[in-house]
């Protein structure tokens, strides 16, 4: 099979810059000819689930995740991850360290295994997406009956270098946690399109009220639904 490079690194859910490292160190099953790049689909499949990635065609996410055909939402999602302010951390584990101890419906084994599976996400690429916005979340969904995906948002006490792409210190952190690929591809979605609003990200830059930020969600979702 043939695709595009930003394509390939869309599917695996990795910036176009690991993917281009990867391939040059040999560390994954894609071969380079000019501009072009091929793979075996299967190969590369099993390949990304040894190495807790998943890889997922791009005409597959948009096929199955289309906005309504969900009825979970970022706002839905808010509501149960929960806003919190001033958080501590000077480091990416620190910060980390004190985001897990806020995430909603988790016991201590679980936070302690949340707390690594968010950790080995930063060591393979930063989840820093720019503009000073980080969206920690594990490689893997969280694989729980009656799990609600949830978001929770963490203004920090002060900036960290989250080691982002376009190398901003980041100042909030969108914690996302989904029970599938699909749900997570979804709500992921449609965060990256409010992170493209540079009002949006001046209006975070306030550290606005809990129910100022879930009122713009809401009618974000509204206006994208109509």
């Amino acid at each position: 099979m043939k695709l595009s490079l930003n394509n390939i690194a869309q599917s695996l859910d990795l910036p176009v810059n690991t993917l281009e490292r990867w391939i040059r160190q040999g560390r994954i099953p894609i071969q380079q000819s000019t501009n072009e790049f091929f793979f075996n689909e299967t190969n590369l499949i099993n390949w990304a689930k040894k190495h807790n990635l998943t890889f997922v065609l791009p005409e597959q996410k948009l096929g199955a995740a289309p906005m309504a055909h969900f009825s979970e939402t970022l706002y839905n999602a808010l509501k149960i991850g929960g806003i919190f302010y001033n958080i501590k951390g000077d480091s990416i584990a620190s910060a980390l360290r004190s985001v897990v101890d806020l995430l909603p419906g988790q016991d201590n084994k679980s936070r302690k295994q949340l707390y690594r599976k968010l950790l080995e996400r930063e060591q393979l690429t930063s989840t820093g997406i720019g503009k000073g916005v980080a969206i920690p979340h594990p490689r893997t969904p969280l694989m729980k009956a009656d799990f609600s995906p949830s978001i929770t948002v963490c203004f920090l006490d002060k900036e960290i270098d989250f080691h982002a792409v376009d190398d901003k210190l980041v100042f909030v952190l969108f914690t996302l946690l989904s029970p599938s690929v699909k749900l997570h591809l979804h709500l992921l979605s449609r965060l990256a399109f409010c992170f493209r609003d540079d009002n949006f990200i001046d209006f975070l830059k306030t550290a606005p009220v809990s129910q100022a930020l879930l009122a713009w969600f809401e009618t974000f979702e509204k206006q994208l639904d109509s």
